[in-house]
């Protein structure tokens, strides 16, 4: 009888983490949503039929990636230009996955498959203080696995509702609906900017993004990452020593 109700317990407590995964994304959606729509506007004009574009959501899932390879492919590029591009884009997931890693590497293969699909810069967001601010992280991936539903579930169906739209009103991609991503990326980076090297980091990331506006294949934005992560990590190593050195001199 007792391990019956323990059974119903953890099933509850797997429940409300899948629901508090989707409820702390859901802010970051109502910024994609717009985005996927555009993106599923611009298959058709790009030479990409619905059934690709839609398949393309499906399997990819990188929203930056899909709207690079797109312009890409219209622009006649060839698939390994095509590939490389996009792969260099999506280096910064490598340093979402290095903080994640330490927090995940006892669970089964399938599950980290899962959540290696499922990394993008909104779920990583969403499950960053679920993971690295909680102690407690023994059912955290299924906190993960809400995010990531909801995340990809939107997506798709933006994807599909973008197809259909596009057919309705072929200027849609003209209207500017793709502001909401850049304040979707704003509010992602503000709830972290309490401390200065928080503050450091972004500042010197947006300067080293702007300055390296020229680069191909977009290395810029990883030139940009590590100088912020370096410039950040500095500051934090030297606030720490100066902290630990104050009682020496009392």
């Amino acid at each position: 009888m007792s391990s019956q109700i323990l059974s119903q317990t953890v099933t509850a407590i797997k429940r409300r983490e899948m629901l508090d995964g989707a409820k702390a994304t859901l802010p970051l959606i109502v910024g994609a949503i717009p985005f996927g729509i555009i993106f599923g506007t611009l298959a058709g004009p790009s030479g990409l039929s619905a059934w690709g574009a839609l398949a393309m959501s499906v399997i990819v899932f990188a929203g930056s990636a899909q709207f690079i390879a797109l312009g890409l492919m219209a622009a006649g590029a060839a698939i390994p230009v095509i590939i490389a591009t996009t792969f260099v884009v999506n280096l910064r997931h490598i340093l979402y996955a290095a903080n994640l890693v330490p927090k995940v590497r006892h669970l089964p293969q399938r599950w980290r498959l899962m959540m290696a699909f499922g990394l993008t810069d909104e779920t990583f967001a969403a499950v960053s203080n679920r993971f690295l601010l909680q102690e407690n992280t023994t059912h955290a991936h299924w906190f993960y696995l809400g995010s990531w539903l909801a995340m990809y579930s939107n997506w798709v169906l933006c994807t599909g509702l973008g197809i259909g739209l596009g057919e309705l009103f072929p200027d849609m991609t003209h209207w500017g609906l793709d502001f909401a991503m850049s304040v979707t990326f704003i509010g992602m980076v503000v709830p972290y900017l309490k401390s200065k090297p928080m503050w450091g980091a972004v500042i010197v990331a947006a300067a080293m993004a702007m300055a390296t506006l020229g680069l191909p294949h977009k290395l810029g934005l990883m030139v940009a990452a590590i100088c912020g992560i370096s410039t950040g990590l500095s500051m934090h190593l030297l606030l720490k020593r100066n902290s630990a050195q104050e009682p020496s001199h009392e």
